[in-house]
């Protein structure tokens, strides 16, 4: 725990927003491993920039590259692992930027604290369920973890080993199926969440 260190105020998320033409809030994208998220943020992503929107998104894996390189897959480095990107995130939302998160982020509990910790800045926080059957997911397998996983070369693997569970979301702000939805309907229906309800809008060309 940090001593002696003493918060500086500086411009509002309103003055930011005001002065951007344009909210801050986090798209927190969960799902199993091979669910599509990443696939999905990045559409999102590119659309979003493609409508003159600033966002960002913030991957699973290249975080580990860089900002949590040095956490590994224990149910402690798992919590540290969401908790450093809640933080990032809420940065991101807070500087007038639609930070999109793409973590499979399996605990319940951890997704909470992402989005109080959001509720705490007045920040919007929206969490997208990117749900698949796990033998759909299993199917996929584009990095061949799940086969890993079953043969026990990966262990504590999320949807697989028991002491590694994934607690589905109660109740996200948007449920997709990419059993049954492409990209590009996940991409609309997640747009069509955020300007039906008012929270973005998008600039006219």
């Amino acid at each position: 725990m940090a001593t002696n260190i003493t918060w500086h105020a500086g411009l509002t998320h309103a003055e930011r927003a005001t002065l951007r033409g344009q909210p801050g809030l986090t798209i927190w994208l969960t799902g199993l491993s091979a669910s599509g998220k990443s696939t999905i943020a990045t559409a999102l992503e590119q659309h979003l920039l493609h409508n003159s929107l600033s966002a960002y998104r913030l991957d699973g894996d290249n975080i580990r590259f860089g900002l949590n390189k040095d956490l590994g897959f224990s149910p402690a480095d798992r919590v540290e692992n969401i908790r450093r990107i809640s933080e990032v995130a809420k940065l991101f939302a807070d500087s007038a930027t639609i930070a999109i998160t793409s973590f499979i982020s399996p605990y319940i509990a951890d997704r909470k604290i992402a989005r109080d910790l959001h509720a705490a800045g007045q920040l919007v926080f929206v969490e997208v369920h990117v749900d698949v059957p796990l033998e759909v997911a299993e199917q996929r397998d584009p990095k061949g973890l799940y086969k890993k996983a079953r043969e026990g070369v990966i262990k504590d693997f999320t949807g697989v080993s028991p002491d590694a569970p994934y607690e589905k979301p109660e109740n996200p702000e948007v449920y997709i199926d990419t059993s049954v939805l492409s990209v590009e309907e996940s991409v609309a229906k997640i747009v069509e969440y955020l300007t039906s309800n008012g929270i973005l809008e998008f600039p006219k060309k």
